[in-house]
């Protein structure tokens, strides 16, 4: 199959109507390519916040409020354009405010299907900003949705950069990371971790990126990245891991091809077999010994 992924810059939109009309482009450039899997970044909703006027979009809790309350219609739409391209999408993550998780909102992830449903997932792990000032919490767990494209898990941002959370994932073909990093080792350290999660579970990893400068929202104002797909260095995929990659803060989309018979041959007989073997770590490390060498 073929997947595309964003490097998406947010704009200062003035109407629903512009959003509206900015998101169906994207939509219908990126299924032009022929990708059946669109991915959009990490906070990638923070453009609704200009929605409701600059005064709000600057000031970081009246944005995360105006944001959440036009998620529903934005869930429409893209639910509605996946319908009408016969994609998937997984749409841009939003603040959410949702009274399961408390009064704080999470940061939630939606995909949608050529169908029209529509699955969740929130982030687990928050970023010091996102602690403080954002306030933002961790929503509900980690989650395998099964699709017609395959087993697809979402670790988004930060949540990539935690081991446990990719071997959680280990049965999932893909892995979606969409990330919103303000500075460019914010970006690396984010695409490592989607790198290495590949390598330990081999599979395919996809990362999206916000870019480019938004000094009309508080929130994100600096963002830094590319898009990229991943995979295993080994049997059936290129040697440094990358099937694609585009071009650093440049916006559009990067396209790759996805091939999960190769998954599936790795995965059983690669040159290295690390999801196989992941489980032998544990007993070596509970014989862990302190030596001083002088």
């Amino acid at each position: 199959m073929k997947v595309a992924t964003a490097a998406y810059p947010l704009d200062p939109l003035d109407s629903w109507s512009a959003y509206a009309e900015k998101l169906t482009d994207w939509v219908a450039n990126g299924a032009a390519t022929g990708a059946e899997l669109l991915v959009f970044p990490e906070y990638g909703a923070m453009e609704l916040a200009m929605l409701s006027g600059p005064d709000v979009a600057n000031d970081l809790e009246r944005c995360l409020h105006a944001v959440s309350d036009r998620i529903p219609d934005a869930d429409s739409l893209h639910s509605e354009l996946a319908r009408k391209h016969g994609v998937h999408i997984l749409a841009g993550s939003a603040p959410v405010f949702d009274e399961t998780y408390g009064p704080r909102p999470v940061n939630r992830a939606r995909l949608f299907t050529p169908t029209g449903a529509m699955g969740i997932q929130d982030k687990q792990i928050m970023t010091r900003f996102e602690r403080d000032p954002w306030d933002v919490v961790p929503g509900g767990p980690l989650r395998l949705f099964d699709t017609a494209l395959g087993k697809i898990g979402v670790l988004i941002c930060y949540d990539s950069e935690y081991p446990a959370f990719g071997r959680a994932l280990h049965d999932a073909d893909i892995l979606l990371v969409p990330s919103c990093t303000e500075a460019l080792a914010g970006y690396w350290r984010v695409r490592i971790g989607a790198m290495a999660r590949a390598l330990e579970q081999q599979f395919v990893s996809v990362m999206s990126s916000v870019v480019g400068p938004a000094e009309w929202c508080y929130a994100v104002d600096q963002n830094t990245g590319m898009g990229g797909i991943f995979g295993p260095p080994d049997t059936g995929f290129p040697q440094t891991g990358v099937l694609a990659e585009g071009t650093l803060d440049t916006p559009g989309w990067t396209v790759g091809e996805i091939d999960l018979a190769a998954v599936e041959h790795v995965r059983r007989d690669g040159i290295v077999l690390n999801r196989t073997h992941w489980d032998e770590q544990t007993g070596r490390d509970a014989r862990v010994t302190p030596e001083a060498l002088r």
